[in-house]
């Protein structure tokens, strides 16, 4: 029995290991943070299966770098993830 306990343990850790922090965030909750190209401001935002688009746009010279964090809220309220977006102005 311990050493499948052990070896499920392994497993586990190896898949979660394995993962992008991506899909470690959207899956098994976390932390993420991405930081966007000099000069972009972030319109929106989504998940298109393991993966992050974003859309944005040329900050204006009135726009100011801003820092977003998006939080998912699940059913159960056990594995919930975040994720900063940072805007950069140079």
């Amino acid at each position: 029995m311990k050493k499948i306990t052990i070896l499920l343990g392994l497993i586990s850790t190896l898949g979660i290991v394995s993962c992008t922090k991506n899909s470690q965030v959207k899956n098994f909750g976390g932390e993420g943070e991405l930081t966007l190209p000099p000069n972009q401001k972030l319109i929106n935002i989504t998940w298109k299966n393991d993966e992050i688009w974003y859309l944005t746009k040329p900050m204006k010279q009135t726009d100011s770098a801003e820092t977003y964090i998006f939080h998912e809220e699940s059913s159960w309220g056990v594995i919930e993830g975040t994720y900063k977006i940072i805007e950069v102005k140079k």
